[in-house]
């Protein structure tokens, strides 16, 4: 399989790979405007030819949209390959053509988020484990910083500790949702959980984080989408409408 670059000029004609066939999705053009603002950070996407789900986006860990401390890593975002691309090595190629261009940054690891368990969403952690990735540290309820060092001396990245444990959010009634587009799914469900909260009359403030200083600062490390009620952390899976509801309904909305 040949590995493709996606930048600013060919972002405009190149599919991005994730699950919408439609280029003109709102969703698609979300994601490919804050790809397009996060390439001058140093943000690599890098896809297989083919117009499906394979790839891996990964940027400076310095710039990445989490609550880490990651100095002079490389922060993978995202490692997605699924379908009939599975088990045809293209997740170890995707990785290795990371460590190479980390490597040649003079980088000193890779960092990327995993779970206790396999998620959605998130890293499989035996696949990181498989390719020497160990892990650094933990953040409640279950997620899990994993670093690849490419020296013996290298510092393991760690969460910030202004964010370890803290979920307590701005609102302590009702939900609070925190987002960004670095996941394109965000714009056609965040809209539809926030017409639900308000034709049901749910208490529910939606935070859209908009720069990596607001995301580095999150109360969660996964900033693409988190969501608490009265201040504790519920999921990091972007809800769609009936995953939503049956939520409200857990809580006691009717």
């Amino acid at each position: 399989m040949e590995l493709i670059t996606v930048t600013s000029e060919n972002i405009a004609k190149e599919h991005i790979c994730c699950a919408i066939a439609n280029d003109n999705d709102c969703q698609v053009q979300a994601k490919k405007s804050w790809l397009q603002d996060r390439f001058a950070e140093g943000l690599v996407f890098l896809k297989g030819n083919i117009r499906g789900k394979c790839f891996i986006e990964y940027l400076p860990a310095e710039k990445a949209w989490v609550p880490i401390e990651a100095d002079n890593y490389i922060y993978i975002n995202c490692l997605w390959v699924a379908g009939q691309y599975k088990g045809q090595g293209y997740s170890k190629l995707l990785l290795n053509a990371c460590i190479d261009d980390a490597k040649k940054q003079g980088k000193q690891g890779l960092a990327i988020l995993t779970a206790k368990k396999k998620l959605p969403y998130l890293a499989d952690t035996k696949f990181l484990q498989h390719h020497g990735f160990e892990k650094a540290a933990e953040f409640a309820p279950y997620f899990e910083l994993y670093y690849l060092a490419f020296a013996s001396n290298s510092q393991p990245p760690k969460f910030k500790v202004s964010c370890l444990n803290c979920h307590k959010t701005e609102s302590e009634v009702g939900f609070t949702l925190y987002y960004t587009n670095q996941c394109p799914f965000t714009a056609k469900y965040v809209p539809l959980i926030e017409k639900i909260a308000e034709n049901k009359q749910v208490a529910l403030k939606v935070i859209k984080l908009k720069t990596c200083e607001a995301a580095q600062n999150a109360p969660t490390p996964f900033t693409s989408f988190s969501l608490f009620y009265k201040g504790e952390f519920i999921t990091h899976e972007i809800l769609s409408e009936n995953k939503f509801l049956k939520i409200l309904d857990s809580k006691g909305y009717k």
